[in-house]
This record gives C-alpha cells, sequence and structure tokens, in this order.
C-alpha cells in the first residue's frame, strides 16, 4: 500500500462491539482473565494496551519495519534503545545532535561507563576513524537540529556494518514521508511523536522501530521492564495525527520553501539554511536522499540581540520549544533546545547567539510572510 494508505488504516481495526472506525482509546489499568492462565492477549497496561499496539504496529510500517514501540518521549525511546548496550561500550554519534539527546548520553549514561565521540557524520570517513574496538552503536541524527546538517545513510551503515556496529537513525526532521532509513540499511529508527507524526502539539511521545524481528523480545522486555510506556489517549492522539501525516507534511514543505526562499531575499547579514536555497551546502545529497525538505528553517543573523528583537516580534509564529505543529513556532536554539550543548561545542556546530530556528505550519504563507516582515522590519 501507499504512505498516505499505511498511515490511515495500518495496524488498526475496525471496532468489533460497535464498528468505531477508529481505534478506541483503551483507558485501562488491567484486563479480566477468561481462567487462571488464560487471557486474550492483554494482562496488565504497562505490558501491552490495544491503543498502543496500534499505533506501534502503524509506525512499523511506515518506517518498513518488523516492529515499533511507543514510549512516553522521544527521550524515553532512546534510552529504551541504548539499555540494549552495557558498561564499557562505545559510541559514535553526530556531532550536530538535538541538545537534549547529548544531555542523556554526556551527563546521564557517561556514570555508567558508557563512552560517546561526537563526529561530523558528514564525512563518512570521519565515522569510520572514530569507530573503535568496543564501538557498539552509530547513532546519526539527519537532517539535525537546528542545523539541516545531511549524512549519508546508506554510506554511513555501510561503515558501521562493515565493523559489525548497529545504526540508528532520528528521523524526526524527516519522517518517513521524506526518507525511510531502515530501505538505506539502518537497523533502528526513532522519532520524537510530539513533532511531525502526532502534528498538533497536544501531547508528547516517541517511537522506537527495529529493522529486524530479532528485536522483538528484547525492545518489549525493556519497554515493560522500564516501563517509560505512552498511555493509551496519548497514543490514540498520535495515531489521530498519523492519519493527516502526508498532507501535512505535503503542506509544511510547500510552506517552508516559500518562507525560506523569502527570507534569503531579505536585505541584511543573515544567512538561511534550507535544502531548496542555491547556497545549500548539501544539495547532491539532499536530492539523492530525501523525497522534500522538511518543514523547518534556519536563519543566522549577525548577532544576539537582533536575534531577539526579530523573535519577540514575531506575532503569529509563536515563541516556543518542540516544532513540527500545525502552528508555526519560533525558537532560539543556544538558549532553548541546545543550552545543555557547552557553549564552545556549540558554536563550533554553528549554532550561534544570533541563530533562529523556524518550524513553518500551516497558515497561509501569505499571512506568515508578513508576520515575518514586519518582525524583520524591528530587528534591522
Amino acid at each position: 500500500m501507499g504512505l498516505s494508505t499505511d498511515s490511515i488504516h495500518g495496524g488498526q481495526w475496525k471496532d468489533p462491539l460497535s464498528g468505531a472506525v477508529m481505534v478506541p482509546i483503551y483507558q485501562t489499568s488491567t484486563y479480566e482473565q477468561d481462567e487462571l492462565g488464560k487471557h486474550r492477549g492483554y494482562e496488565y497496561a504497562r505490558t501491552g494496551n490495544p491503543t498502543r499496539k496500534a499505533l506501534e504496529d502503524c509506525v512499523a510500517l511506515l518506517e518498513n519495519g518488523a516492529v515499533g514501540f511507543a514510549f512516553g518521549s522521544g527521550m524515553a525511546a532512546i534510552q529504551a534503545l541504548l539499555t540494549l548496550f552495557k558498561s564499557g561500550d562505545h559510541i559514535v554519534v553526530s556531532a550536530n545532535t538535538y541538545g537534549g539527546t547529548f544531555r542523556l548520553f554526556d551527563k546521564i549514561l557517561t556514570k555508567w561507563d558508557m563512552s560517546f565521540s561526537y563526529v561530523d557524520t558528514t564525512n563518512v570517513a570521519a565515522i569510520e576513524a572514530a569507530i573503535k574496538k568496543n564501538t557498539k552503536l552509530l547513532f546519526l541524527e539527519t537532517p539535525t537540529n537546528p542545523m539541516l546538517q545531511l549524512t549519508d545513510i546508506r554510506a554511513a551503515c555501510e561503515v558501521a556494518s562493515a565493523h559489525e556496529v548497529l545504526t540508528v537513525v532520528d528521523n524526526t526532521f524527516a519522517t518517513p514521508c521524506i526518507q525511510q532509513p531502515l530501505n538505506l540499511g539502518a537497523d533502528f529508527v526513532v522519532h520524537s511523536t510530539t513533532k511531525y507524526m502526532n502534528g498538533h502539539s497536544d501531547c508528547v511521545g516517541g517511537v522506537l522501530i527495529a529493522r529486524e524481528e530479532r528485536w522483538r523480545e528484547p525492545l518489549h522486555f525493556v519497554q515493560n521492564s522500564a516501563g517509560a510506556i505512552l498511555g493509551p489517549m496519548d497514543s490514540w492522539l498520535t495515531l489521530r495525527g498519523l492519519k493527516t501525516l502526508v498532507p501535512r507534511m505535503r503542506l509544511h514543505q510547500e510552506n517552508a520553501t516559500l518562507v525560506a526562499s523569502h527570507i534569503a531575499g531579505l536585505d541584511g547579514n543573515h544567512r538561511t539554511i534550507f535544502p531548496t536555497l542555491e547556497d545549500f551546502p548539501q544539495k547532491e545529497l539532499f536530492l539523492k536522499q530525501m523525497k522534500g525538505p522538511g518543514g523547518i528553517v534556519s536563519v543566522a543573523l549577525d548577532h544576539f540581540e537582533r536575534a531577539k528583537r526579530f523573535l519577540e516580534g514575531l506575532k503569529l509564529f509563536c515563541l516556543a520549544e518542540s516544532l513540527g505543529g500545525v502552528e508555526s513556532l519560533a525558537c532560539h536554539p543556544a538558549s532553548m533546545t541546545h543550552a545543555a550543548v557547552p557553549e564552545k561545542e556549540r558554536a563550533l556546530l554553528g549554532i550561534t547567539d544570533g541563530l533562529v530556528r523556524l518550524s513553518v505550519g500551516l497558515e497561509d504563507v501569505e499571512d506568515l510572510i508578513r508576520d515575518i516582515d514586519q518582525a524583520w522590519n524591528l530587528a534591522h
């Protein structure tokens, strides 16, 4: 089936009691058993829930994976994956990774004697050079947040596989509408479903999808044992969001392309970062690997005060963390999403105090451009 069809019907069923076309919200903590040792597939809601299972099966189908797991946040999904590894293991990570991912790795998992090397994964040779005898995982984020740097997923996975290293891709920015990393050789995909997968800024969640069936039992064991599950209401909201994922992503990208082109043409000392622009440094890889540019536009202004005036001058764009909702959001990565990353490292990555990240929503693009223009005038 096509992606639109799978996002609407995948993993779902008509309610046998009423014929409801939406999977019900199974808001229960436990399930009646027919007799000792005999149940109907569900025992306790931490272990399994029909609403959550429908979501897990749907996202696995969308990413062309064997099995999916839903968690209370994207970070919980990443943490669950990392429990497959142990003290002494080494992990190679995209240098320009999300601040929350860096915080988990650098401030928590290092306490368990796990080590991490942050490398420029846009350079496949740098990935290979960073792999050690105890390297167990390559953690890729592509496109990166917020610099939109791309990693050649297929080439990176080939290098990792040659060294018997597993690969996971954070596909939050792209969604399966734009790229499917498992088809390019990745072993796992993670998403913050809080973003585009849900798409309505009304719940927090995360999913982890494995390419191979062999990961079903160990990952379910982790999910059940640690218990950072996605609740039935949030599972239902995310299922609801998935039904419009394809048309939403189409409009996100149409609007973002127009917004990026408009900002790039404005007067002032700034750089606009977006894959369709002529000066995007990885245009060839973008055209080869991705089906579209996504909905995030980053703008590097010349200093903090100008970025501050621009952000505070926006009226339609909401100054807030997160991204991927139907409403347009604006944020200051250095002080918001990437505040956990040391200032020196942020500077090396290009996350300056003048950088602004725009999550372009589904409003009328003419209104978004008018809002940008009036805030731009205030800032300049």
